[in-house]
């Protein structure tokens, strides 16, 4: 029986060499298995020891020592101290570098919410949920999570937010210290809260700019404090408890089209 190798051969004139026998084939032992490329590896002077991961971290912690609050976050209203995240990479660059550990992302989960900022700009709300691999230099793999919130008006929300998620992982799962005095060594004794008194609205009752919202809130203040029946020198020097002042100037308002 021919081959249809054998007959298409015939058909054009030409003659199809046999196949040989099984024998002719090379032995199996002049075949090379394929192996891994780091088999044989030997780290030179510059190369991090061959270690687990978790050992080479360890290192990592190790050489870290701490990172201060060295930037300050000034709006205006609020004022603090933090760790960036450019000062927190540029701390953990050239030592993870150093013992050969990677840290990757693997996977981000991300939502989003539309939002506005007090003065009514338009922003948007991103929160992530970062899954890390932190890779030592054998390859073999720490996984970790870490999150980030972030708000932009632009499209640059996501990469905020992971910023965020790497710095909290970095220093979280670094346990880097600020250096700064532990909040227990110190303690405050409270006192009793001020009361403000009656007469202090005054001002604030007669203000022709004062809303109407705020009048409610005044009366809400005042009932809290028990100071509905106060008496004080109401707007045309005449006593008045200060309960119902606020209530008659809210109503005079309202009937005069005011806020």
């Amino acid at each position: 029986m021919t081959t249809i190798a054998e007959r298409a051969a015939a058909a054009a004139g030409r003659t199809e060499p046999a196949a040989g026998p099984a024998e002719d084939a090379p032995p199996a032992e002049d075949y090379t298995p394929v192996t891994s490329p780091m088999v044989d590896f030997e780290p030179g002077e510059d190369d991090p020891d061959m270690v687990p991961v978790h050992l080479a971290w360890l290192r990592v912690r190790k050489d870290i020592r701490g990172i201060a609050k060295g930037e300050e976050y000034n709006d205006g209203y609020s004022r603090y101290n933090f760790r960036g995240v450019d000062a927190t990479v540029q701390a953990f660059a050239p030592v993870t570098m150093r013992h050969g550990v990677n840290v990757i992302p693997h996977k981000v989960d991300a939502t989003y919410r539309d939002t506005k900022t007090a003065k009514g700009k338009a922003t948007r709300e991103c929160t992530v949920t970062v899954t890390w691999h932190i890779i030592g230099p054998r390859g073999d793999v720490i996984v970790a999570q870490s999150q980030g919130e972030a708000l932009d008006s632009g499209d640059k929300g996501t990469a905020k937010a992971q910023s965020v998620a790497l710095r909290v992982l970095l220093l979280n799962g670094g346990l880097v210290p600020t250096g700064d005095p532990d909040p227990g060594s110190s303690t405050i004794d409270r006192g009793e809260a001020s009361v403000r008194s009656a007469v202090s609205y005054l001002d604030e009752i007669c203000d022709p700019n004062t809303s109407a919202g705020r009048l409610r809130q005044i009366h809400f203040e005042l009932k809290q404090g028990n100071l509905l029946g106060a008496l004080i020198t109401n707007e045309v020097g005449v006593e008045e408890a200060i309960g119902e002042m606020v209530v008659r100037i809210g109503k005079e308002r309202a009937a005069g089209g005011g806020a």
